[in-house]
């Protein structure tokens, strides 16, 4: 059973088109109440492209570029290998027509894994054995039986061991806002440097129509040397309103053969919508596991999911897409890195500029308390002429008292008084010490000089004192040895 997510039903139907001829009321713009009835227009023509989300979430096939960010083989749910609708045919039963060729094709698989009957003899078990083996790879071709034609082995058969599951996020913008993401094979910096010359291309493509620009709502590289160009276009009617092209009918108008081979020579490869999955369109992708994945693994991967309103699971079948999602990762590893050392540039500078300003406040303060004492002396006199030839009042007095009780603690020696002084005097050496240094010259301050020779008069006088003392005593032992010699004398006369 096939679905078309986005796009036109198999039926045919055309998306109703700006530009286009009707045969009812005509339509301004994006008209969406008139039938069209010829080729369409501007934006006319569409193309079913199944259970592929024709709205922009891939088709499956091709080799991928990691373009979309949620599929594998190609852009958005490519890795799911979902193939364009065919017209059922049939009538009522046309859709159970495939049931027969789907039990035929799993027959024909089990059949060459383990009991093939190409040769008739033991050499089927050799065969059995490789074809296994081509099954666990993913690749080659199964030979069972003469008259049957061979298995193709793909990646997506149930055997294939080359199988994980990922999460990639779900797409969060709305239809109406317009997003269509165009890949360029181009680098970054030669997509910026063209980005106008490419804007101008594309309103040459839509017709030059005056009513219509086209935006550019941003631009990213992406793996192998490619670009991401996210455009949306802004149709202006005459009545001076504005509002943006649909993100499913702009899909529609760059996915015509005609407008394809146009962007195809500016460079681009691959178109898809940016637009968010309905409830039952994630419920359907999340109901049934993709081709070959085994639904055990599914199921344990949807009940791993870290972030389900954000994140949604995507197999990863081969190393092609383990390469291409490798790649993203890089790119993407490169753009946090890059943002990273923005923010951190950003950061220094902040802090460059929070030591400017607290350096600034600081200097402002100090002006603040400077200014406020010019103030406050200025007021001390006004009050002093305003209060000149009056008595004193009685809170006057009392105001007088407490300042009295502060000179006196304030005068206090083993108070803020004589911590003043010695902060002060260390002040003063230092400042003495800093102009010795910068200027290289002795420069004593006057109130220093005096307390230095206040100091060393104290010395010298400590200095006499001792010396006088000294004298004394030296005087004194003369008398005693002088007393010792006589008597030593005299006892030796008495002896003799």
């Amino acid at each position: 059973m096939a679905f078309s997510f986005g796009g036109a039903s198999s039926a045919g139907l055309t998306a109703p088109a700006f530009g286009a001829a009707t045969t009812t009321t005509p339509s301004t713009g994006f008209g969406f109440g008139a039938t069209t009835t010829g080729g369409g227009g501007l934006f006319g023509g569409t193309q079913n492209k199944g259970f592929g989300f024709s709205s922009g979430l891939g088709t499956g096939t091709g080799t991928g570029t990691g373009f979309g960010g949620l599929g594998g083989g190609g852009l958005g749910f490519g890795s799911f290998n979902l193939q364009p609708t065919q017209p059922q045919q049939g009538g009522l039963f046309g859709p159970q027509a495939q049931a027969p060729a789907q039990s035929n094709q799993l027959i024909n698989t089990a059949s060459a894994l383990s009991a093939p009957t190409l040769l008739n003899d033991e050499r089927d078990a050799i065969l059995a054995k490789w074809n296994q083996l081509q099954a666990f790879w993913g690749t080659g071709k199964g030979y069972f039986n003469n008259n049957i034609p061979p298995v193709d082995f793909t990646q997506e058969n149930p055997f294939c061991r080359f199988k994980a599951v990922g999460y990639s996020c779900i797409p969060s913008s709305k239809d109406e806002d317009g997003l269509v993401a165009l890949a360029l094979n181009k680098k970054e910096p030669d997509v910026r440097a063209q980005q106008q010359h490419l804007v101008e291309s594309l309103h040459k493509i839509l017709g030059l129509q005056p009513t219509l620009s086209v935006n550019v709502e941003g631009v990213r590289a992406l793996p192998d040397d490619q670009t991401e160009v996210i455009i949306y276009i802004v149709e202006r009617s005459p009545n001076g309103t504005s509002k943006r092209v649909p993100a499913t009918t702009l899909f529609n108008f760059v996915e015509q053969m005609n407008v394809k081979s146009q962007l195809l020579q500016l460079g681009v490869t691959m178109s898809v919508t940016r637009t968010a999955l309905s409830a039952t369109q994630l419920k359907q992708l999340l109901q049934n596991p993709p081709a070959g994945v085994d639904p055990i693994i599914w199921e344990q991967a949807k009940e791993d999911n870290p972030d389900p309103e954000r994140l949604i699971p995507v197999p990863m079948v081969g190393f092609k897409e383990l390469l291409r999602r490798l790649k993203i990762q890089e790119q993407m590893t490169k753009q946090h890195q890059t943002r990273v050392e923005i923010i951190s540039n950003d950061i220094s500078e902040l802090q460059k500029n929070q030591a400017t300003t607290v350096a600034k406040i600081a200097q402002y303060k100090r002006k603040l308390m400077d200014l406020s004492h010019r103030v406050l002396q200025v007021l001390i006199r006004q009050e002093i002429q305003r209060k000149s030839g009056y008595a004193i009042q009685v809170d006057e007095e009392h105001l007088r008292v407490q300042l009295d009780t502060i000179q006196s603690e304030l005068n206090a020696p083993t108070q803020f008084k004589g911590r003043l002084n010695e902060l002060m005097s260390q002040i003063r050496m230092q400042n003495h010490y800093g102009a010795v240094r910068a200027e290289e010259k002795y420069i004593v301050d006057t109130d220093l000089l005096r307390e230095i020779k206040q100091h060393l008069k104290q010395q010298q006088e400590g200095l006499s004192h001792l010396i006088s003392v000294i004298k004394d005593d030296m005087d004194d032992i003369k008398i005693i040895e002088q007393g010792l010699h006589d008597s030593v004398h005299v006892r030796a006369g008495k002896l003799s």
